[in-house]
């Protein structure tokens, strides 16, 4: 059964049209996040390392690309609902909450996002939604959509050429180094949002305790 998947994904990999189906499946999952990106890129990655086909700087421009495309759409879907979104009831002092965390970590947010399924089409959705500067959003996306496309190719690259003769197994040790790069950045923002969580109360208790006769 293995032998047969690994048949299947030479053909699919070897293919010339590999690098349009790759750019393809990064701007979809951009904008429609049920679409595995990742998957396919370290998939090419890994045959890139075992096989030496497809070609390893094709792989990254074609996941860039498409990558850049995709959170484009994204943003231009969040930027067409903005008025809609703005005048639901409580909505407001989001969107001004939102605005100002882009404004002032705006390229760190988005390019950290792009590494975390989900988080990405949230964040550019958002940028869109609450009028961040769009020349600002493809000057940070360019460099989140590039790095990204040098991390997804250059981990299935390391996981084929740690199993050169076991393609299969390349392609669980790149899935295996993608999900722990996600859950130790889950992790720090989860401890971050924590100590964050923390000041803001004990700055709060402080102001009731000043307040007090």
């Amino acid at each position: 059964m293995s032998q047969a998947i690994l048949d299947f994904l030479e053909q699919a990999i070897t293919s010339p049209w590999v690098y349009a189906a790759i750019a393809l499946v990064a701007a979809v999952d951009a904008f429609f996040p049920v679409v595995p990106s990742e998957t396919a890129v370290i998939t090419a990655g890994v045959f890139a390392a075992s096989t030496g086909v497809p070609n390893v700087p094709l792989v990254i421009a074609a996941a860039t690309v498409g990558a850049f495309a995709g959170d484009h759409v994204a943003y231009l879907l969040g930027r067409s609902s903005i008025g809609r979104l703005r005048d639901r009831r409580g909505a407001r002092p989001v969107f001004d909450w939102a605005g100002r965390a882009l404004r002032e970590r705006g390229g760190l947010v988005l390019v950290i996002a792009r590494y975390i399924p989900g988080a990405r089409t949230a964040t550019t959705v958002t940028a869109g939604a609450v009028g961040y500067s769009r020349r600002r959003f493809a000057f940070f996306d360019a460099i989140a959509a590039t790095s990204w496309g040098c991390y997804a190719t250059m981990i299935g690259y390391v996981g084929g050429a740690a199993f050169e003769q076991d393609p299969l197994g390349g392609l669980l040790l790149g899935f295996c180094i993608a999900i722990g790069v996600t859950v130790v950045v889950e992790v720090v923002r989860y401890v971050r949002r924590r100590r964050a969580g923390g000041e803001a109360a004990g700055s709060g208790a402080g102001a009731e305790f000043a307040a007090e006769p």
